[in-house]
């Protein structure tokens, strides 16, 4: 089963980065995000990928075309330009990387990598989203519930810190990251039929994912949910960066399931 990353978006929440790289090319622990959820998928036996580009997807292109040699130890012989390789580190990935155009949205680029998924369920998340998802469990899932489409549903944390006080303000309870408001949201890491396809007839380069396609597919009665109650971050902003990095550098990281 292939997985398809979204990988076109501007990213222009985190602009710090993206000026001079794709939002999935930005590092944790010396690593781009889109090489963390390879791993992950890659740890549950997915190791098939296809990458929709778009803004400067060159680099993304670069990066991969590269990755053997960058993990690799080699000597170069300059002179006959000839390269030995001893040692390689290299990952199992298959990787298509498919131009879905500078500024189309997130549902025409899924429409333009149909002809690589072909007739067959494939998964879908987003660039810049990990988590600890056992993806298998996820598949299983849809595949018992027998609709075209499954989303991964996640409960985020509340952002500010709740306290409680009396009248003269004495505080008589605090806490710094509460629950949040039993709300599940979105969080990527699909699972899709090619049945998925019909809702995207016609121009979709304007149209986003989440905002037709998948409400006419839920009016339909065709998506489910999988409730992932683990760890979940989307990299939006900076400071999701640096949540990222300080997990990681503490050797803590939950979604480092490899």
């Amino acid at each position: 089963m292939k997985v398809v990353i979204l990988a076109g978006g501007l990213g222009t929440r985190i602009s710090e980065e993206t000026t001079i790289k794709p939002k999935p090319m930005i590092e944790i622990g010396g690593k781009p995000i889109i090489w963390h959820i390879m791993k992950i998928y890659a740890k549950h036996g997915f190791n098939e990928f296809v990458v929709c580009l778009g803004y400067k997807g060159h680099l993304i292109k670069e990066y991969f075309i590269n990755y053997f040699l960058y993990n690799s130890d080699i000597t170069v012989e300059l002179e006959k330009n000839v390269v030995d390789v001893h040692f390689t580190n290299s990952e199992s990935f298959k990787v298509t990387l498919v131009d879905t155009g500078q500024d189309t949205n997130t549902a025409g680029r899924i429409k333009r990598i149909q002809k690589h998924v072909k007739d067959e369920t494939f998964m879908l998340t987003y660039g810049d989203g990990v988590a600890d998802v056992d993806i298998n469990a996820l598949v299983k899932f849809h595949k018992a519930n027998g609709k075209l489409a499954t989303l991964t549903s996640i409960q985020l944390p509340g952002r500010f810190g709740n306290i409680e006080t009396n009248e003269k303000g004495l505080v008589s309870k605090f806490q710094e990251k509460p629950e949040g408001d039993g709300v599940w949201i979105n969080g990527g890491f699909f699972v899709l039929e090619p049945g998925i396809f019909k809702y995207l007839e016609g121009d979709q380069d304007n149209i986003q994912w989440e905002k037709k396609p998948l409400i006419d597919i839920a009016n339909d009665k065709q998506l489910n949910a999988y409730r992932h109650k683990g760890f979940w971050k989307c990299m939006d902003a900076m400071r999701d960066k640096i949540e990222l990095e300080e997990l990681w550098e503490s050797q803590k990281a939950p979604w480092k399931i490899w």
